[in-house]
């Protein structure tokens, strides 16, 4: 890392060696690592085992709360304990606040898989940002997000929220300062520091923008879902042996898959 700032692609689903080479070719100094469906043991391994002198890679978990149809993703880093998906809004944000994570709030207002405004404002003081640009969603939806952040006044973000390689570092969070590991950036967001938020501009930016919304279908497809939940002990389900009953007051998955069936 060189100079006093440092810059953050607070949010990607990909890691592996051309991801952490794209990167350090784009000029971040760090990427926030929170893949759906995937354990956070496995996800701290797999960022340690990516993170090196030049590229800083936080751990982190993208949790779904609610149900499947209106689920709520909150974006958690510095966790040090498991959280599981399908548990409920409150029951997540308790678990959090033991944990003093840092709570973030993706793709606000978008579709039925993010906080509304009125949930954000009701919720502001427990919350360490919005993301006001991500390289997924389009333009009038990025011009939604950053009218939220500035009305509630809440700290903003950006990342390329990256499901494809070539997404990496295509917005990203500037922090005034130097942040030279996982402890600080997680500090910088908690301690809601100074920062800008960034984006690449101009016809590949807006192409590969636009491959990432194409990516949502696939996403969302039952026959993703399907093969997802199958077996019923998926690893971020709270009903998986791994969390040992501790989530079973607030969970949302009851082990029927027709929980999750889209309505």
């Amino acid at each position: 890392m060189t100079g006093s700032r440092t810059r953050v692609d607070a949010h990607v689903k990909r890691l592996d060696a051309d991801v952490v080479a794209r990167a350090k070719r784009r000029g971040m100094d760090a990427i926030v690592y929170a893949p759906h469906f995937t354990r956070l043991p496995t996800i701290r391994r797999r960022a340690a085992g990516f993170s090196d002198e030049d590229l800083t890679v936080v751990p982190a978990r993208e949790v779904f709360t609610g149900d499947w149809g209106n689920r709520r993703h909150l974006l958690a880093l510095g966790l040090d304990d498991p959280v599981p998906d399908y548990i409920t809004f409150e029951g997540a944000m308790a678990e959090f606040d033991r944990q003093d994570a840092a709570v973030l709030v993706p793709h606000p207002s978008f579709a039925t898989v993010s906080l509304t405004r009125p949930e954000i404002e009701a919720h502001a003081g427990r919350l360490d940002a919005i993301e006001t640009y991500n390289t997924k969603l389009l333009p009038h939806q990025n011009a939604r997000a950053q009218r939220i952040a500035r009305e509630l006044d809440l700290p903003a973000f950006g990342s390329s929220y990256a499901h494809l390689p070539g997404t990496v570092g295509e917005a990203w969070t500037a922090f005034d300062d130097r942040l030279d590991d996982v402890d600080a950036v997680v500090d910088a967001f908690r301690e809601q520091r100074p920062r800008t938020v960034v984006h690449r501009a101009g016809l590949g930016h807006r192409i590969r923008g636009l491959i990432e919304f194409a990516h949502l279908a696939y996403e969302n497809t039952w026959t993703k879902i399907d093969r997802m939940f199958l077996s019923g002990d998926e690893p971020t389900l709270p009903t998986n042996v791994a969390y040992e009953g501790r989530f079973d007051d607030v969970s949302i998955y009851t082990g029927k898959l027709s929980d999750y069936r889209p309505r």
